[in-house]
């Protein structure tokens, strides 16, 4: 970059072939490097409000809302009448469910394009949805249980062809759903319903933190995000065998949402856990809460596969599920990560009021979306929520909880999973090629006691049927992903 009088002069040149470079790594999904390209062109001409609202989308389709907010608000700042800013920064808001916020920028392209209909479009939808969101606050105030539910009085018909429960859940029920769910087929509503009181039963009993133990000679094996990918997590349990007490497994958070066969992976993993308490445990993702399932399509997906009511009850099992587990007194693994401060002891994870949905800040907040950075000490994360934390947090946190390694989830990465922090975190994502385009592998990690030392197992992306991901999305969202 030329200066003149000590002031660096933009390299236009250089930049537009960086731009062009990082809109081809965007068309063909590297959304990262895609960010890594349009930073680079920024560098050299910092007042070109395209490459922010470039960057702004790219960051929106790595899930960091926070970082995409900011970028359009740079662009907007640059150039106030630039629609597409505008347009990025009411997506991001959207995504992070925060519709007021998105009206605010959809009513703005309205003024800046009055005619246009596609902004018209997007403005009428946007309003709809801020509407329905007022609405369900206003009857959330008059909340009542759906967990009462007598499952005994629903009569199942003769022409049901299904698997069927007769007194209890059976190996050979799960395996037999299974393989209704492989073929694109449902179980009765009876038998669903039975298995979500359940499954509430068992994990409103459970801790907030569990404790695990993995006998000598035993081993135990930790799954991140499925996110709706059931036949690739068929292809776990070909890979690694099905759940059971000697075989037990952990499904860290985020089973639900982007992916189009959510009930699938969801009624499995229960049903699994109610045959199996102690064989199979389940963590609470960012994703296993209303405000995610309602724009990322689980919700959705529930309501076309059954009915509101089955969507009631999955709402209040989620607000069940544990946050965090230690395994044999020495490995953490909770789905985000780690904290704002220091000085966070297990006790204090033990006594956070976990049966509710998620609040935008606080332990609990970032026990679900908290990322690691790899350097030094916190900044704000990529996400707009939680924290990014270096890697002497990581080893604070473990010194003062006598502690030896953190295992996270809740991000993509290329081979399925990655050792950082000296070894002392490990991320690991069990959907490959997320969302159909991202080409990362999927992984799992097995601990055989009694030295707990991880052994990775990665794997690509399994054929599933021709139904897209975000099938059952908030269709604003779609309109706008």
């Amino acid at each position: 970059m030329a200066s003149v009088n000590g002031s660096a002069l933009p390299d236009v040149k250089k930049s537009e072939e960086l731009k062009a470079q990082a809109n081809e790594a965007f068309q063909a999904h590297r959304f990262a490097r895609a960010v890594e390209l349009y930073t680079k062109a920024i560098e050299l001409n910092s007042e070109n409000a395209v490459l922010y609202a470039n960057r702004a989308f790219a960051h929106t389709k790595l899930e960091e809302y926070g970082s995409a907010i900011s970028d359009a608000s740079r662009a907007i700042e640059i150039n106030p009448k630039y629609v597409k800013g505008y347009y990025r920064r009411g997506a991001a808001y959207l995504a992070m469910g925060k519709e007021k916020e998105a009206l605010k920028d959809f009513r703005q392209v309205a003024k800046i394009v009055p005619y246009d209909p596609d902004a018209k479009r997007k403005l009428k939808e946007c309003e709809k949805a801020v509407n329905k969101a007022k609405f369900e606050a206003a009857i959330a105030l008059e909340w009542q249980s759906v967990m009462t539910l007598d499952y005994t009085t629903i009569e199942v018909e003769e022409t049901y062809q299904g698997p069927r429960i007769d007194d209890k859940i059976t190996l050979d029920f799960v395996k037999k759903m299974m393989e209704e769910f492989k073929n694109q087929k449902t179980i009765h509503k009876r038998y669903a319903y039975q298995i979500l009181l359940q499954t509430h039963e068992t994990l409103k009993a459970t801790p907030t933190l569990v404790d695990i133990t993995v006998p000598p000679n035993g081993h135990f094996t930790i799954c991140g995000d499925i996110h709706g990918q059931f036949y690739d997590l068929l292809n776990i349990f070909s890979l690694n065998g099905l759940p059971s007490e000697e075989n037990p497994y952990l499904f860290n958070g985020d089973f639900v949402d982007r992916g189009s066969f959510s009930v699938e992976c969801i009624f499995t993993l229960f049903a699994f856990k109610c045959l199996y308490p102690t064989g199979l445990y389940l963590s609470r993702g960012n994703h296993e809460s209303k405000s995610m399932n309602k724009i990322y399509g689980f919700d959705g997906e529930v309501k076309t596969k059954f009915n509101e009511t089955m969507s009631e009850m999955f709402t209040e099992v989620f607000c069940c599920l544990p946050l965090a587990n230690v395994i044999n007194g020495k490995i953490f693994v909770v789905h985000g990560g780690l904290f704002s401060s220091d000085g966070v002891k297990l006790s204090d994870i033990r006594s956070i009021n976990r049966f509710r949905e998620p609040p935008e800040e606080g332990l609990m907040s970032e026990i679900l979306w908290s990322d690691p950075h790899p350097g030094q000490g916190r900044i704000p994360s990529k996400r707009g929520v939680g924290v990014a934390f270096g890697s002497d947090v990581t080893t604070r946190f473990l010194q003062e909880n006598n502690l030896d390694l953190v295992v996270r989830s809740h991000e993509v990465k290329d081979e399925g999973y990655e050792e950082t922090h000296d070894g002392k975190l490990i991320t690991v994502f069990s959907a490959p090629n997320y969302c159909d385009q991202m080409g990362n592998k999927g992984a799992f990690i097995r601990f055989d006691a009694p030295d707990l030392k991880p052994k990775f197992t990665t794997f690509s992306a399994v054929p599933h049927p021709s139904v897209r991901p975000m099938q059952y999305a908030n269709n604003f969202f779609s309109m706008l992903a």
